[in-house]
């Protein structure tokens, strides 16, 4: 008896720390894309208002991160603030980040506030704050704050839900050991899978790309943003050729950047993600392109 007891309270703080390390990295994960997303938004925005200037020389500085949600970047001999909100929120929105913001301009000498706005001013009949004044061209700091979701009480939520749960199921599992004792174990029913609802699937494996997850019947894979744009743009024409340019074109080019040996650099991690499962493969074909072969 004594025994059994300490056998459930093993499973039960296994189950436990599990529970709190599985939602400790999931948290971490999302906190390091969202960075990375925000990061990618704001090098776009740079990008696109200087092209709009019929600027392409002009080097993107790198966006420093002051905090989780504070992002910053320098934009050096502009400022075209009109299409400055238009054009930053498309950016956002193509990297899917929907949480609300406050933007600040400074002076990138003297430090201090030149012009703002906040997410929601978008939506107003007159638009944002100070639009149509003539601006001096010179150095600005565009600063971008995100709104910090209700993130914490949610994410406690959740682990303590999860732990019970957890709980539960050691409970469950001490039940069915206890009984195994006396009587031939039955093999349990496998539970469903959950299934994402955005999902491409291929040969063994699929892409989730609202998560740019990749899923085999092994291993699980947080993609970045263009390698999920990549190898959705494969799953999209399985078995098909797919010439380099319209790779491409179809990847970088929204984006300001169209380099050849992109293709191949990403290509190669394709691959490596791939690996686990002999039912895809990523073929090149020679002066043409690649292709993804599937089959089940």
């Amino acid at each position: 008896m004594k025994y059994s007891k300490a056998v459930f309270r093993e499973i039960m703080r296994c189950s436990v720390l599990i529970m709190v390390l599985a939602v400790n990295a999931r948290a971490n994960s999302d906190a390091v894309r969202f960075s990375e997303n925000v990061n990618l938004s704001l090098r776009r925005t740079v990008h696109l208002l200087l092209r709009a200037n019929g600027d392409s020389a002009t080097a993107i500085p790198p966006v420093s991160q002051a905090d989780a949600h504070t992002f910053s970047v320098r934009m050096e001999n502009m400022l075209d603030y009109d299409k400055l909100p238009e054009t930053l929120q498309q950016s956002l929105a193509a990297y899917h980040i929907d949480q609300p913001y406050t933007v600040t301009v400074l002076d990138c000498d003297s430090g201090t506030v030149q012009l703002g706005y906040q997410f929601f001013d978008l939506r107003q009949p007159g638009g944002v704050p100070c639009a149509g004044r003539s601006r001096e061209a010179r150095c600005y700091v565009l600063q971008v704050r995100f709104t910090p979701a209700q993130q914490p009480a949610k994410t406690a939520g959740n682990s303590w839900l999860l732990i019970s749960v957890g709980g539960a199921l050691a409970g469950l599992g001490f039940i069915a050991w206890n009984r195994s004792r006396h009587k031939k174990e039955q093999s349990p029913m496998p539970l469903p899978e959950t299934v994402p609802a955005s999902r491409l699937a291929f040969g063994q494996s699929w892409l989730d790309t609202a998560s740019q997850t990749l899923f085999d019947s092994a291993t699980t894979h947080s993609l970045t943003f263009r390698e999920a744009k990549l190898l959705a743009l494969f799953a999209k024409n399985t078995n098909q050729v797919l010439e380099r340019d319209f790779i491409l074109k179809s990847v970088w080019e929204d984006e300001g950047v169209t380099v050849g040996r992109s293709v191949d650099v990403f290509v190669s991690r394709l691959r490596k993600l791939l690996a686990a499962d002999p039912h895809v493969k990523i073929t090149a074909v020679h002066g043409v392109g690649y292709k993804l072969e599937a089959h089940s």
